[in-house]
């Protein structure tokens, strides 16, 4: 047994974080399509702007329930790749932070500064790596609500990977990665950072039990969405965009994507779709809480 330990103990927050990730992202797919359509209407639509319900409908009246569940294999792609990682790295990299205060003779649990430098650079590195797979999961999520004739056609994850590479270059595919990592490091910090200290502080008042563990995610969920929404928002149009018919790219980058939201939308447009995205935020941070939970005690149970 020993030797089982000694073997898989490093895989466990990868394999826990990441199994709870991918079961998370496919509960709140159909949430997170709609918040792309709203994220995108306001390009086209600077001065209007369209609900929750309203956006839902429209992708069940033009593609069917199954509209709803478009990219999915990307989603769950992307959950094994980035959520792992972002997950798996931050458990893995607060714990060697908190064993080497432990060996430097300090006591007690890992301050916020140290959980939020955690959080965001292990959010930051994640982002990165599952980028590729992000803009194809845009992609195929836009791709439900363009007219026929702009429809790009995609029939899988990697088939979509591949007619990016090939007909738009392989940097396509870090399209948007700037504000992918500046979303990624805010995600975590917002969800991980606030998920540790919430519940290290409501531990000392009621204790560790489900009720703790519940609040504490519900805090990681508003946190969660608050911080990365703007970075969400630049992120989805840099990704979608294509040439016009000048042959020019609607934003420049980033900075551009930002101005160009704030001068024509407003500068509360970059919160735009704040309750579906924070219903999308909040139901994926408690369930991927509680379920990284739930699956390290299952591992405890039956590998150490």
């Amino acid at each position: 047994m020993e030797r089982k330990v000694s073997l898989f103990q490093p895989l466990k927050p990868y394999v826990c974080g990441g199994s709870a990730a991918i079961v998370s992202s496919v509960c709140i797919h159909p949430i997170d399509l709609v918040k792309v359509h709203i994220q995108l209407y306001g390009q086209k639509n600077p001065t209007g702007s369209i609900g929750p319900l309203e956006t839902a409908a429209n992708v069940i009246r033009n593609e069917g329930i199954a509209g709803l569940y478009a990219g999915v294999g990307a989603s769950v792609l992307r959950q094994a790749v980035y959520g792992t990682a972002r997950l798996g790295m931050h458990r893995s990299f607060s714990n060697y932070l908190q064993e080497r205060r432990l060996q430097q003779g300090e006591s007690g649990p890992l301050p916020l500064a140290l959980k939020s430098l955690s959080s965001a650079s292990t959010g930051a590195i994640a982002a990165t790596i599952g980028c590729p797979i992000d803009v194809v999961l845009v992609r195929m999520q836009a791709d439900t609500m363009a007219p026929a004739a702009e429809k790009r056609g995609y029939r899988n994850v990697f088939h979509a990977m591949f007619s990016v590479a090939s007909n738009e270059g392989v940097g396509t595919l870090w399209r948007g990665c700037l504000p992918l990592v500046y979303r990624g490091a805010s995600m975590n910090l917002g969800m991980l950072a606030s998920y540790d200290q919430a519940k290290q502080i409501l531990t000392e008042l009621n204790g560790d039990n489900f009720g703790t563990k519940l609040a504490s995610s519900a805090v990681s969920g508003f946190s969660c969405a608050f911080a990365s929404l703007p970075f969400d928002l630049i992120k989805s149009r840099l990704m979608n965009m294509k040439v016009d018919a000048t042959g020019k790219l609607p934003y420049n980058g980033v900075l551009d994507c930002g101005v160009q939201i704030i001068r024509k939308e407003g500068f509360l447009a970059l919160w735009k779709g704040f309750f579906t995205y924070y219903c999308r935020c909040a139901p994926h941070a408690m369930i991927t809480m509680l379920l990284v939970e739930q699956f390290t005690e299952i591992w405890k149970n039956n590998l150490e």
